[in-house]
């Protein structure tokens, strides 16, 4: 299938998709450029699991500047893996992984396959972009360019994640 050039709203990024699926409220505060992760310890510890597990692999592949790819194998298949520190939030992650192996289909041309990685919990999760993910990643884009256009953050909801979450302070201060 010959790539097609992508609307902009469909441009999204992977951690706006991992965002709506964690907290519309954080993914609201995130695409109006209100950043608090560099405060978060949790955060600090994914990127040091990322930066020292799998140290062979060439790491880090950003395209179009909307997806970074933790690192990719090549084989009888394309192989796109994200390093995660646990699988507490695993749809989210999955998610992410969805749309980027949608986004290279759709607007490079490029067929993959993808892994989850979770070097602490040695587990792996393989993940494969189906026509009825396409719809459920199609659906996902539209909602979240739904809540971005929003004059205003939803309303927090608290979830079992919240006191962890970086934005915290901003939702129940």
């Amino acid at each position: 299938m010959p790539p097609t050039p992508l609307p902009p709203q469909t441009r999204l990024t992977g951690t706006q998709i991992q965002y709506f699926i964690v907290c519309p409220t954080k993914l609201w505060l995130f695409s109006h450029k209100i950043s608090m992760e560099h405060t978060s310890d949790i955060v600090k510890m994914g990127k040091a699991i990322h930066e020292t597990s799998y140290s062979r692999e060439n790491k880090e592949k950003v395209i179009d500047s909307r997806i970074a790819i933790d690192f990719v194998k090549r084989g009888d298949a394309l192989i796109l893996h994200e390093v995660k520190k646990s699988r507490r939030l695993e749809k989210a992650h999955r998610f992410q992984l969805l749309y980027y192996l949608y986004y290279l289909k759709r607007a490079k041309g490029i067929i993959a396959e993808g892994v989850i990685d979770y070097p602490a919990e040695r587990h792996k999760t393989e993940v494969t972009l189906s026509e009825e993910a396409e719809n459920e990643i199609e659906s996902t884009i539209q909602k979240i360019n739904a809540i971005i256009q929003q004059q205003e953050p939803p309303k927090a909801e608290k979830k079992r994640y919240c006191r962890k979450c970086s934005y915290f302070q901003l939702c129940w201060a």
